[in-house]
């Protein structure tokens, strides 16, 4: 990966040369370490209990290992992508709470179980915490909803799905005659159908109703995606966070190509970008991907993804993903009104299943609903990974951690050169 401040290096030297600096810190104590099971080595839960304070670190780490939870692999393939120990250790620091902090008090405030920075192709910061190691492959959450926009981009490109202007049902008959079915591709890819999807994380709403049917099939994912019918706005108006939009994307892309979501991912995203590890997908009662949330990954690995996103789309001259597509997805000042930062939220714009930052300079991010994140500022060449735990789905709750956050994220760019100002 290259920047303004980053030579141009091979990116496929060999492994044998990478140094990691993990920092241990078995001698300091994780926030609430002992209510998310560290007496018990952080055990794994099964498919009834997976999501428990207790089985959290341990099961959201090693989903394959659930009892219960069918999984799809996605094979790597090749060199991996080389990344480099940094040159020095960049003295990170950021302000919050009227005060400035280090890496060290981020990690002891926050339930985070991994923390990887890059700049370049060189880790800059690589910590496990709560007993996690670089092998762990970490619950995306929500942060799976921008693998499966790539995968779409990519197959936009490829010419199976013909074009984002399609409505849904021509490449999932199942939902031919629904509100879902006759949205455009374009609308669900950016969270604008106007259908009204409650995503309250109360275990009374509507995404509650999807997990049950993704896990038990019964009701079917099908039948509820076509229960939503409430069009409250114009599609392509307004945004509104609706985790079904992702779920009929990734039918829609299987669909389209006659293929797993696992099969494309490792094909078309996997190999290409010279992951390390093989990942996986959650496998529904239907054999379905469960596009909105389950693909599984190493933090290394994730990071891999942002080195792609921060060379739009180009790994060593190769296209992966479309550069204009990435474009479109990413940058504030393609977003019709409706979705740009400070219109689509408070804070952040929307664009193709990413979130855009407020920043002058083109900044976006992945997020997952208990505190998963990846960052990504092209321009300076900055990633950050983020694998965490929070008590809380984001939204709810306390909103310091998201906050601390988005206040460290700053702090890792103002360390690095990166730019923080804003719209």
């Amino acid at each position: 990966m290259t920047t303004p401040d980053v030579p141009r290096r091979d990116r496929r030297r060999a492994l044998g040369a990478l140094a990691f600096a993990l920092l241990p810190c078995a001698l300091r104590a994780e926030p609430d370490e002992q209510a998310l099971g560290r007496d018990a080595g952080y055990p794994v839960g099964d498919a009834r209990d997976w999501y428990a304070e207790r089985h959290r670190v341990g099961s959201w780490s090693a989903m394959d290992r659930v009892a219960g939870q069918p999984v799809r692999g996605v094979p790597t393939g090749g060199t991996p992508l080389a990344l480099a120990a940094a040159r020095g250790a960049p003295d990170i620091r950021y302000r919050f709470g009227g005060m400035t902090r280090s890496v060290d008090d981020y990690l002891d405030r926050q339930r985070i179980t991994g923390l990887l920075v890059l700049q370049g192709d060189r880790i800059v910061v690589e910590r496990y915490r709560y007993g996690r190691t670089p092998d762990a492959r970490f619950l995306s959450f929500s942060m799976a909803k921008s693998v499966v926009s790539l995968l779409a981009g990519i197959a936009q490109a490829k010419g199976t799905i013909r074009s984002f202007d399609d409505a849904a049902e021509r490449y999932v008959p199942e939902l031919a005659g629904s509100a879902y079915g006759s949205t455009a591709l374009r609308h669900l890819l950016q969270m604008g159908s106007g259908l009204a999807f409650s995503e309250r994380y109360d275990g009374h709403d509507d995404i509650a109703r999807l997990v049950r049917a993704f896990a038990t099939g019964t009701p079917s994912v099908i039948d509820v995606l076509r229960s939503v019918q409430d069009r409250q706005a114009p599609a392509g108006t307004r945004f509104a966070y609706a985790s079904a939009e992702t779920a009929v994307l990734g039918r829609v892309v299987a669909g389209a190509t006659g293929r797993h979501l696992s099969e494309l991912t490792s094909q078309w995203l996997w190999q290409p970008l010279g992951a390390e590890r093989d990942a996986f997908w959650l496998v529904g009662a239907d054999g379905h991907e469960q596009a909105f949330s389950g693909f599984n990954a190493t933090l290394r690995d994730w990071a891999r993804i942002g080195c792609l996103l921060a060379l739009d789309g180009a790994i060593d001259s190769r296209a992966i993903v479309p550069r204009e597509y990435l474009l479109d997805a990413t940058d504030a000042t393609r977003q019709p009104p409706g979705f740009r930062p400070r219109e689509a939220t408070p804070i952040y714009g929307y664009g193709r299943q990413f979130w855009i930052q407020p920043l002058r300079e083109r900044t976006f991010a992945l997020f997952g609903v208990h505190g998963q994140a990846t960052f990504v500022q092209p321009a300076s060449g900055v990633v950050m990974v983020q694998t965490a735990v929070y008590a809380a789905p984001a939204g709810t709750g306390d909103p310091a951690p998201v906050q601390e956050r988005g206040a460290f994220w700053n702090g890792v760019l103002a360390s690095l050169g990166g730019s923080t100002t804003p719209l």
